[in-house]
């Protein structure tokens, strides 16, 4: 079993329309990329307070002086 080939889409696209009716596909759609939208900033977000939180911790970190 492999990825979707054409008619496997038509087919999709198809059931899809006749489910939610040709109206309501766009709607849809928007929905889709707005959420896509919102789990990518969530990612950043994320990635940005895992580094600030780590440079954070570095910096506390007690520094050895050297003694002559």
């Amino acid at each position: 079993m492999g990825f979707p080939g054409g008619l496997e889409w038509v087919i999709i696209l198809a059931i899809v329309i006749l489910l939610f009716g040709s109206k309501k596909l766009p709607e849809l759609a928007r929905g889709l990329g707005k959420s896509i939208t919102n789990f990518k900033s969530g990612l950043k977000e994320d990635q940005s307070d895992e580094a600030e939180t780590t440079a954070q911790t570095e910096g506390e970190a007690p520094q050895k002086e050297e003694v002559s």
